[in-house]
């Protein structure tokens, strides 16, 4: 039997992925996030104007469907599902 698994080092907790309240961002880096969120999501396919759901993506923010996660080690923050890492 290999002992390997109790020699590989735990994940610092400092480093793993957060999420942050919405509540804590100013209403600039809620917009900010929601476009980045959707040029993401549908910049590089058939939309014409992809910014056209960004109130839908902050409305999804606001009833908790989206939520901000936030990565230390990045030191970067985008939306994602409230279940799963960005």
């Amino acid at each position: 039997m290999s002992d390997e698994a109790a020699q590989q080092p735990e994940a610092d907790p400092r480093e793993e992925k957060f999420v942050v309240d919405a509540g804590l961002l100013t209403e600039d880096q809620l917009q900010g996030l929601a476009e980045e969120y959707c040029t993401r999501y549908h910049g590089l396919n058939d939309t014409e104007n992809p910014l056209a759901e960004r109130e839908r993506v902050l409305s999804a923010v606001r009833r908790g469907d989206l939520v901000v996660w936030f990565d230390p080690v990045e030191n970067t923050a985008g939306l994602g599902s409230p279940s799963a890492e960005v």
